[in-house]
């Protein structure tokens, strides 16, 4: 194992203290419709996890602390609501201070929630004050006209002015386990719906999700470490059980609502809506076995809709970001597969071409449409549909990039493997090409730099990164090999970003090739590539991850065959242990990081898109799910579970590891207590590093010997 010379901080604590070198990026930056200027947050260092809001002038960069979370508490301490650490729980959000703000229509006003109360800022001013509201304050939003916020309190939705006049409730709970203007678990954990109201554009109304839990089955999370305290219960639906009730409302600001209609007993899930002045009212929603998606138009006066648009697939239908909207013509706005590819469309118009695949549409404007799209996997470029048919990529260079359009601005997020962390520019639209204004990031650098290659392997053209040591010299002999997948849906590991290898590199400096692949299911190449793992999440994945490995081994005579590991968490964790169990030819150990290990204990939405219900197809579940695999076990596993994670809850670990003791194959578990999916604690993230390194070290080594 490499040692850290003395007085330098190890990468393992730099990685936990900074968030993986978030803290101190810019973010979620919003353009005003005048390009004045751009909202943004960003704490003051790169150990700094206080979020603040900020300004910046596009054609100076000069800047304005719009609000300072450490200034508008007294205590400087935040207290957070139950219902708020879920909220963070769901958006992977591991910062504190202002994480997240909503503005009105001018961006001119923002509203955010801090410390469970609500302060509503002046952007043009630079001034932030609180408002008297009951709470604890969830999810604020201004009106599109600035003139009132609405916020969501003990599941009643409230409204006041944005001076704090006049404040009122909407609508009360009309029963225990229902709340109005939140997303349920499903929606926020897998739909990318973290929000459950929506503004009219004249401020007069809103949209409102109306949740009711009592369908769902409800689980008891208890901290072991703490037995006075009572478990916390979580309304769970997992596969095949009962999800929450979700209808959706018109509600006035006297109180009185309206209920949208549609068949919701064909259509169950609500994934998303959109309010404009471009037109009614849209909602989109989704059948249960997500292969039927209907886009309906919302009559504002008396809640009956009709299909506007309506797609079908034989396996399912993936959700996209941003979409449906409507054009300011008023075409409708939406992606669809067809060709090979994830498309663009406005009303009849297909906006870009087969070979580009659309991840995301981040704006709809007088412009034309802003998305996110990759003609190669491992990038991801802006570009923009223009109304007349036109198609233009905005960004340059290799890497990942993000954006906003609006007022004539662009907003570019860029990462790479050229450089260090994100850099964010702010570029009027016709100047695209030009250096624009940088909003500074203070995010800390690593100390080391990722010595990546990215290849393409085995007959499928696996997208493949490789990691070997810092200095290393082939002639210093062959390396023992880690794989170090997510290798699922939903997630891409292989990227040229260098954000993306630093814990990779990491492992390579303690003496490993690190090996990264992306196999089937993964995003970025199209429907099809994603479809390959209907009913069989075991399969295809792991016959990837072996093939990838064998075809590099080819040319990389660097990588010692006979002493491989495999670490991973979440899905990653799953197929690190499905690794072990199923190919122990292979792989010779794994460490296991909150692994899903029976399919039956995860939720509706991600596992019945992939398999259907337990009911209806019980063997894609068992030839699936590892927990009756557990006798196969002949290579050194560490299985480690946060056991207050309500995502992947602690039950699949142990699980697994009874059906391992019954079977009395030795094995490592690692219990955290206290620790949720996302493990935000310094401490915590540091030694899980530093546990697995020399878990797989004295392994390999028992191996080599």
């Amino acid at each position: 194992m490499t040692t850290t010379p003395q007085g330098q901080t190890s990468y393992p604590r730099q990685s936990a203290r900074t968030q993986r070198f978030t803290l101190g990026a810019p973010r979620a930056a919003t353009p005003a419709p005048d390009g004045s200027r751009v909202a943004f947050l960003r704490s003051r260092g790169g150990t700094d996890r206080v979020t603040c809001l900020w300004t910046v002038d596009p054609a100076t960069g000069a800047e304005v602390l719009v609000a300072d979370p450490s200034a508008l508490l007294a205590s400087g301490e935040e207290e957070l609501s139950a219902e708020e650490r879920a909220r963070r729980e769901r958006t992977r959000e591991g910062a504190g201070g202002v994480v997240g703000y909503a503005t009105d229509r001018e961006v001119r006003t923002a509203a955010f929630a801090l410390s469970s109360r609500l302060f509503v800022s002046d952007l043009v001013a630079g001034t932030t004050r609180e408002l008297e509201a009951a709470g604890p304050v969830i999810d604020p939003r201004p009106d599109p006209t600035g003139r009132r916020v609405a916020w969501v309190a003990r599941g009643a939705l409230h409204v006041a002015g944005v001076d704090g006049s006049d404040p009122r409730v909407l609508v009360e709970p009309d029963g225990d386990d229902v709340t109005w203007g939140l997303a349920e678990f499903v929606a926020s954990e897998e739909m990318g719906r973290y929000r459950g109201t929506w503004w009219a554009p004249d401020g007069e109304r809103l949209l409102v999700a109306r949740v009711d839990e009592s369908p769902v089955q409800r689980w008891h999370i208890a901290d072991p470490e703490h037995p006075e305290r009572r478990p916390a219960e979580v309304a769970y639906p997992a596969a095949g059980t009962p999800n929450a009730d979700v209808r959706l409302f018109l509600v006035d600001l006297d109180g009185a609502r309206t209920e949208v209609a549609w068949d919701r007993a064909a259509h169950e899930y609500l994934t998303t809506a959109h309010w404009s002045s471009h037109g009614d009212p849209l909602v989109q929603v989704q059948s249960r076995d997500q292969r039927r998606v209907q886009v309906l138009a919302v009559d504002a006066g008396t809640g009956a809709t009709r299909v506007v648009a309506e797609d079908a697939d034989d396996a399912w239908l993936e959700l996209v970001a941003g979409v449906p909207a409507w054009s300011p013509d008023g075409r409708l706005v939406r992606t669809v597969d067809r060709d090979g590819a994830r498309r663009l469309v406005a009303g009849d118009d297909v906006l870009t071409p087969a070979d580009l695949q659309v991840q995301a549409v981040l704006d709809v404007d007088e412009q034309g449409v802003l998305v996110a799209a990759s003609d190669e996997p491992t990038e991801r470029h802006l570009w923009l549909a223009g109304w007349d048919g036109s198609l233009s990529r905005l960004t340059s260079g290799s890497g990942l990039h993000g954006g906003r359009l609006g007022g004539g601005l662009l907003v570019v997020a860029a990462s790479s493997l050229e450089r260090a962390g994100t850099r964010t520019v702010v570029h009027t639209l016709d100047g695209v090409d030009g250096p624009g204004t940088e909003i500074p990031s203070y995010a800390a650098v690593p100390d080391l730099v990722p010595r990546v290659t990215l290849l393409r392997a085995a007959e499928r053209d696996l997208r493949t990164a490789l990691v070997l040591p810092t200095g290393y010299d082939p002639a210093q002999g062959p390396l023992p090999v880690l794989m170090d997948p997510y290798g699922g849906p939903g997630a891409q590991r292989v990227l040229a970003a260098r954000s993306a290898y630093l814990s990779s590199q990491w492992f390579a400096d303690q003496g490993f090739a690190v090996v990264v692949v992306d196999g089937r299911g993964t995003p970025g190449r199209g429907p099809a590539w994603e479809r390959e793992i209907a009913y069989d999440l075991a399969g295809p994945v792991l016959e990837d991850q072996v093939d990838a490995l064998h075809s590099l081994a080819e040319d990389h005579p660097e990588l010692d065959l006979s002493r491989v590991g495999v670490r991973g968490w979440s899905f990653g964790g799953y197929l690190a242990a499905l690794a072990v169990l199923r190919r122990p030819d292979v792989f010779h150990a794994a460490v296991a990081g909150a692994p899903v290990t029976d399919w039956a204990l995860y939720d509706t939405h991600y596992t019945e898109r992939y398999l259907g219900t337990p009911a209806s197809h019980p063997a894609a579940y068992a030839g699936s799910s590892i927990v009756d695999e557990a006798h196969r076990l002949e290579r050194p596993l560490m299985v480690i579970h946060g056991l207050a994670d309500d995502n992947v809850v602690a039950a699949h670990s142990l699980r697994l590891s009874s059906a391992l003791l019954a079977a009395g194959r030795p094995h490592t578990v690692l219990p955290l207590s206290g620790v949720t999916h996302m493990t935000p604690q310094e401490v915590v993230a540091e030694n899980l590093l530093l546990l697995q390194v020399r878990f797989l070290e004295e392994a390999l080594a028992r191996r080599e010997g």
